[in-house]
């Protein structure tokens, strides 16, 4: 495995900040990794041409208060902005690298990356953004099958139960995965075959395909759902019906909640992470920065906490 003083998990303006920060520090070496094959996924994908990046959030100016600042600007000049940044410091981002656990390995951190552990580390700092929530199906969930139906990665798999799993990327291959350890899984898919999962995940979907433990329903569209009993029926658009257990919806949009529980980060009754000083966590040495940090926040209160951040780390080392 690789050996780094900070990972830094996520490579939108909180990450890059925090790779800018650490860089000026001399925190050496520094990895940013990021699941997406670009930076800064969300402006990338879900901002429309020309749309602005607010330095003042809901009218709330924020001081700057480290080295990443901006005016104002457009999605195109903002972008722009961080290529320079990120080829002034040289900062060191694996990009298609999607983190799937963290552990405390004898005082280091354990990153499991694309599901094979590839990197140590004496600090991470999770800035992954909760821009987003789960997609959900056009037809509607009945408030009867509300406490079988999922719609986010679930932290703790069921006992036993026959499951369906719907989507066609990562997550879902995850998740079916996963479940099938106890349970007798289903992967409903619209298209006939995949081609949005990683070859790791692939590998891993078809070994439990051919075991027997998940059975691919590719080329099945659902039309409704609806509770018989205690357990959901699913109506097919091809007419076929089929009763579960329970059904996780991986559509995308996720927000970070579930990974942050399943890697043992504490929540408060408010159901957003448990921070101490410097944004973090529960876990020593192991700090959230960005929205996951600060609810409500904006880009450059996301640098701000970037600057704390990797100055807490610095006074450590």
């Amino acid at each position: 495995m690789e050996r780094v003083k900070v990972l830094v998990v996520g490579a939108g303006p909180a990450g890059i900040a925090c790779g800018i920060e650490a860089k000026n520090a001399g925190i050496e070496p520094t990895v940013i990794l990021e699941k997406a094959p670009y930076v800064c996924d969300t402006i990338e994908r879900l901002y429309r041409p020309g749309k602005r990046v607010d330095a003042i959030y809901r009218g709330v100016e924020v001081e700057p208060i480290g080295i990443c600042k901006f005016e104002t600007e457009t999605k195109e000049a903002f972008l722009e902005r961080i290529k320079k940044w990120i080829e002034e410091y040289k900062l060191d981002i694996r990009l298609n690298s999607e983190v799937n656990y963290i552990k405390r390995v004898d005082g280091l951190y354990e990153i499991t990356v694309n599901s094979e552990p590839k990197f140590l580390a004496d600090f991470v700092v999770i800035a992954i953004g909760i821009f987003g929530q789960p997609k959900k199906p056009d037809y509607p969930i009945p408030k009867e099958v509300k406490n079988r139906v999922f719609f986010e990665p679930p932290n703790i798999c069921p006992s036993s139960g026959k499951v369906l799993v719907v989507g066609g990327g990562d997550t879902a291959a995850e998740v079916a995965s996963f479940l099938c350890g106890n349970c007798e899984v289903y992967l409903s898919y619209r298209r006939p075959q995949f081609f949005r999962i990683n070859p790791v995940n692939l590998k891993i979907l078809e070994e439990r395909v051919a075991q027997g433990r998940v059975k691919l329903l590719l080329g099945t569209d659902i039309e409704g759902i609806e509770a018989e009993g205690e357990r959901v029926k699913v109506r097919y658009r091809d007419g076929k019906v089929d009763t579960y257990d329970f059904i996780y919806y991986c559509l995308g949009g996720s927000t970070p909640k579930g990974f942050l529980k399943y890697i043992g980060i504490e929540f408060d009754l408010e159901d957003r992470p448990k921070l101490k000083e410097f944004y973090e966590t529960n876990l020593p040495g192991v700090f959230l920065a960005g929205d996951i940090a600060v609810p409500k926040g904006s880009i450059q209160l996301a640098f701000n906490t970037a600057h704390l951040i990797i100055k807490a780390i610095k006074e450590r080392l």
